[in-house]
């Protein structure tokens, strides 16, 4: 059966993404696929994320491998793309998005209000740093990397119990749906086990393209007309726009993954009315997000 290579990163989420959709693809275009595991310099460096250059860090070592004819497409979280295609990329289809909230992960189900004076915050997003730290001044912001395990491991006070990945940092909302789904099974009860609660825009907005898991390729590459045509019907049209919208706010500011910018656009069509695009923004001093 003649098959396409999809790039991805080697996380578990990044894996449970990547395979979830290339299957879509599979099942649509009848062709087989295979994924390249590609490690990305945000797998391997440590330290902060906003001292590593920011814009491209998780996708820089994906792009190359798409000219390098490694893979024929990648999957992309979409936040973490640079804000302006490079010559001979494209994005090649945008899903349906999926739920954009931050989520705080707090001991005794404790909501951002209800946190004492000075509790310390960990998260290494200058953009969640800012509106954290607008919404509670008091609030002491702590840098912390790591995939989802080990950050709800540092809320129980147990980092030895967290996950160990050779890979960065994926607090992201696929596995977080997955502990939701697990926590909802009978299961003893833990002491100190993490709540999740979602954070909402009107609290945080999220990254411009958040919940997004894009498709991106070289356009210039002749692709099989099967695949092609899944992923042109892959591709969602109010995703793309809002998608479009969010990508203009960064390039029109000059800025990247890292910036404490929050951007979300919503698209809506009434079959009595016009076509509407709104799009919020929000932006911090780079300076701001650390106590």
């Amino acid at each position: 059966m003649e098959q396409f290579r999809v790039g991805t990163r080697g996380s578990r989420l990044a894996m449970t993404q990547t395979t979830t959709v290339a299957q879509a693809l599979s099942d649509s275009s009848g062709l087989g696929h295979e994924l390249i595991t590609v490690r990305t310099d945000g797998d391997i460096l440590t330290g902060p994320l906003a001292q590593m250059g920011g814009t491209g860090v998780f996708a820089s070592a994906l792009r190359q491998a798409l000219f390098d004819r490694t893979c024929d497409v990648a999957v992309h979280s979409l936040k973490d793309l640079p804000a302006k295609d490079l010559d001979g990329l494209s994005i090649a289809a945008v899903p349906v998005r999926e739920d954009v909230r931050d989520a705080l992960c707090s001991a005794g189900d404790a909501p951002l209000s209800a946190l004492p004076d000075g509790a310390k915050v960990g998260t290494g997003s200058p953009r969640r740093a800012a509106q954290l730290l607008a919404a509670r001044p008091d609030l002491q912001i702590v840098d912390i990397r790591g995939n989802v395990g080990t950050r709800l491991a540092r809320v129980r006070g147990r980092e030895e119990a967290g996950e160990v990945s050779t890979q960065a940092p994926d607090a992201a909302r696929g596995d977080l749906y997955r502990r939701r789904a697990r926590r909802r099974r009978p299961a003893p009860a833990r002491v100190g086990a993490p709540h999740l609660r979602a954070a909402g825009p009107g609290v945080m907005l999220p990254a411009p393209g958040q919940g997004r898991s894009p498709w991106r390729s070289a356009p210039r590459r002749r692709r099989p007309a099967p695949l092609a045509m899944a992923l042109q019907a892959y591709d969602d049209a109010a995703a793309r726009l809002e998608t479009t919208a969010e990508r203009a706010l960064l390039a029109r500011l000059n800025a990247g993954c890292s910036a404490p910018i929050g951007g979300l656009a919503r698209f809506s069509e009434d079959t009595d009315g016009p076509a509407v695009l709104q799009l919020r923004a929000w932006c911090a001093h780079r300076r701001l997000g650390r106590a």
